[in-house]
């Protein structure tokens, strides 16, 4: 791939941005060969349109090449649908020759503001660059976290004269990477994390919405400019207090702490209890039982519906297609576990319900986070 892309930008003149036809994507540290089966599905295993930058530093080798080293980057032409097995897709990929580290710098720059460096080659040469590049930061997180909407975009060194960037990804995160300032004292478990991540990228959601649909239209009366603000629509809200949640698969309590401490009215559900602070909440009625046989309509309309269930993906979206047809909610935030292999079947039919996100989570191992909000999609 290194090669290729080189003389494609070769051919172009300085600072010329020289657009890709395909997308790639950073894969998930400990499950690349996961991205590798699902792009192979996806091209019908042809090797052709598919090239790996990996993580030797210098190696190229198609999907099919199971001897290699794991990917550092992954190359794809001809790729129509969503890949989900990923840490950050570049959606619109160009690579770009340029003479000196200052030119390097104020070519991204002259794009847009903010930058991500990807570690690929150069090493040096790329942190030189990236000095001259507007600071992000790194530190980890207080949560609540608000992610700023400007865009963030990603960038490497092929050699030591070209680039290859994208100011399109699929991730507000730098990389697709958020990391929180962990509480070792309260939670129960560290499955919090996870909560606390899919909530901060549904604010973004949210926000990006709202600033799209529903921006003051301006109206000029009598010299005075008015302001007609629309009102984002109450159904949109995300947890807040008074909202009515399940947790299903509660046990210890990690997901129904973060929404108590938000002010939800939380049912909890699940075969064993949750930790002794949390059966106490006023906010939180426990239910000991197996989540998936109870019926949505015995618990009613609820604003939010969240499942971090250990369960085969299959029983998980039978499940959430009951809670669906039932009507009763329009919001969800479930845990797809992976039992063995990945089942692409199942994470695709999810893909397929409107308003939906599949996301690998920094806080995610070997599963994927489903997030289904009315505002997810508006102009993505």
């Amino acid at each position: 791939m290194m090669m290729d892309l080189c003389k494609i930008a070769a051919a172009e003149v300085y600072g010329a941005v020289c657009k890709l036809t395909g997308k790639a994507w950073i894969p998930v540290k400990g499950f690349e060969r996961h991205l590798d089966e699902e792009l192979a599905l996806q091209a019908g295993g042809v090797a052709g349109h598919t090239r790996r930058f990996l993580s030797n530093g210098s190696a190229d080798s198609g999907l099919n090449d199971t001897a290699a080293p794991v990917s550092r980057l992954v190359y794809c032409e001809e790729i129509e649908r969503e890949v989900f097995w990923k840490q950050l897709c570049w959606e619109e990929p160009f690579v770009m020759r340029f003479r000196s580290i200052g030119e390097a710098a104020e070519l991204l720059r002259a794009i847009q503001r903010n930058w991500a460096h990807y570690p690929l080659n150069c090493f040096r040469r790329a942190e030189l660059i990236g000095e001259k590049l507007p600071y992000i930061s790194k530190k980890e997180k207080q949560y609540p976290y608000t992610v700023p909407l400007t865009g963030m975009g990603v960038w490497s060194l092929l050699d030591e004269h070209t680039l290859i960037a994208s100011a399109k990804t699929s991730s507000p995160f730098p990389l697709g990477v958020i990391r929180f300032a962990e509480d070792h004292q309260n939670p129960p478990s560290r499955a919090y994390l996870k909560l606390w991540e899919a909530l901060t990228l549904l604010d973004f959601y949210y926000r990006r919405a709202a600033e799209i649909s529903f921006q003051p239209a301006k109206t000029r009366v009598a010299e005075a400019h008015l302001l007609s603000t629309p009102s984002v629509p109450a159904d949109w809200a995300l947890p807040q207090a008074g909202a009515r949640c399940v947790d299903a698969g509660a046990c210890p309590g990690g997901w129904t702490w973060v929404l108590n401490n938000l002010g939800a009215e939380i049912t909890a559900i699940d075969r064993s209890p949750l930790a002794d602070f949390l059966m106490r909440e006023p906010r939180i009625t426990f239910m000991q039982h197996d989540a998936f046989t109870l019926n949505p309509e015995s618990l009613g309309t609820q604003d939010w519906v969240f499942s971090d269930v250990i369960c085969y993906p299959p029983r998980l979206l039978e499940w959430v297609e009951r809670w669906r047809a039932s009507g009763l909610c329009s919001k969800f935030v479930c845990t797809i576990k992976m039992q063995g292999a990945p089942d692409f079947d199942t994470i695709r039919r999810f893909a397929q319900f409107p308003h939906s996100k599949i996301v690998h989570l920094t806080a995610n191992k070997h599963e994927l986070t489903w997030l289904c909000a009315p505002f997810i999609d508006i102009n993505k």
